[in-house]
């Protein structure tokens, strides 16, 4: 009696997709998926799923033309491929042909210029991208805004509750068991920061809200050079 066929025997893998092809040549010549999610304006995870999900036919156009700018056109620059691909994607439509909807945390300013935004360690890494829109429609509506970190506390250069750490904010920052704290800088009490001073230094970051903020605090002397974001949050308001 001939054996049974193996059960659950691994598929032949199959062909990547035209999206995983044309991200395999963008990466060929240099740039990384991290690279690939910002000019398409997407997280990495998304890039990931063009060769285990079969995604990405949305934005092969783009990809082509990006692919072209880059191997024809010698255009190297991230924001400037960014814009590329910006004019060659299309929104995808629901079965009635109507716009469908982006699926993602929708980040609300409410009329009295309330707004908040948090991100972990997955968005952290492909530059806090869903924070960018709250602070660009912070800065159009001429918002003040604080955020909240959180890194180890070998990170931070002043010690917990210093006033030179952030003056005029409640001291009991957030310690937790893993060696890490929170810290805020800015508030409605303190007047907080001018939105559009950090739009302006997130668009100079190449629109990556994680280098921005990391080197604001650097800049200021709070945090070593070294330190890494862990946990993001910003917070807007109206000024009276």
């Amino acid at each position: 009696m001939p054996p049974r066929p193996r059960r659950n025997q691994p598929s032949k893998q199959a062909q990547p997709n035209e999206a995983a092809r044309l991200a395999d040549r963008l990466q060929q010549a240099g740039y990384t998926k991290r690279d690939i999610a910002r000019i398409i304006d997407r997280d990495p995870s998304l890039v990931s799923q063009f060769y285990t999900r079969n995604k990405g036919a949305a934005f092969v156009p783009a990809l082509q033309q990006v692919l072209t700018a880059v191997e024809t056109g010698g255009i190297t620059d991230l924001p400037e491929l960014t814009a590329i691909a910006a004019r060659h994607t299309k929104r995808r439509t629901t079965a009635s042909g109507a716009r469908a909807r982006v699926r993602t945390r929708a980040l609300l300013i409410t009329p009295t210029g309330s707004g908040t935004g948090r991100v972990g360690a997955q968005a952290i890494a492909s530059g806090s991208s869903r924070l960018r829109p709250l602070i660009a429609e912070a800065a159009r509506q001429g918002l003040r805004l604080a955020f909240t970190v959180r890194l180890a506390k070998t990170g931070y250069l002043h010690p917990s509750g210093s006033r030179t750490d952030s003056p005029g904010i409640r001291r009991d920052v957030i310690q937790r068991a893993d060696h890490t704290e929170e810290r805020s800088y800015g508030s409605a009490q303190t007047g907080g920061h001018d939105a559009a001073d950090f739009a302006r230094r997130v668009d100079a970051a190449g629109g990556d809200v994680t280098a921005a903020v990391h080197q604001w605090l650097v800049d200021t002397g709070r945090i070593r050079p070294d330190a890494h974001i862990l946990h993001l949050e910003v917070r807007t308001w109206r000024p009276r």
